[in-house]
């Protein structure tokens, strides 16, 4: 399976995005209402200049405490985050989210956003795969 596929099958291609300037504030209400682990942060709202995550967050409150709720997205952002295009596989996705220990991937076509996918929906698609090809090979076992 593809990433194009995975896109196509969670439905209206949005992002969550916020600006370089969104407080961590704002951005945790964002990660909240939306029940979402991460946003994209984009100057230009066509480009991932940085990923955003609970994770980030987290991290930044234990050793900062509450004052970084008032620091900006780019503050805390990772820079230059790695992505993956249309046509990159599901295998290969989670190869490169499980090597860098991460569950969100923007993809670009030419440099410009055009969605994001998690790890859990590398897994779901993955499993999918794995419980066609299952089913193939039982009908054809069975003579089907």
């Amino acid at each position: 399976m593809i990433v194009q596929q995975i896109l196509n099958s969670k439905g209206g291609g949005h992002v969550v995005t916020v600006t370089p300037e969104t407080l961590i504030s704002e951005v945790s209400q964002i990660l909240a209402e939306k029940r979402i682990g991460g946003v994209i942060v984009t100057a230009s709202g066509e480009t991932a200049d940085g990923i955003l995550s609970e994770r980030d967050i987290v991290r930044a409150l234990s050793h900062r405490g509450a004052s970084i709720l008032g620091d900006t997205a780019e503050k805390l952002m990772t820079r230059n985050p790695v992505c993956c295009e249309r046509g990159d596989t599901a295998d290969e996705v989670l190869r490169r989210m499980t090597d860098g220990r991460f569950r969100h991937m923007p993809v670009t076509e030419g440099g410009k956003l055009i969605g994001i996918i998690t790890i859990g929906d590398a897994v779901k698609a993955r499993l999918s795969q794995l419980s066609m090809e299952r089913d193939a090979l039982e009908g054809m076992i069975a003579g089907n």
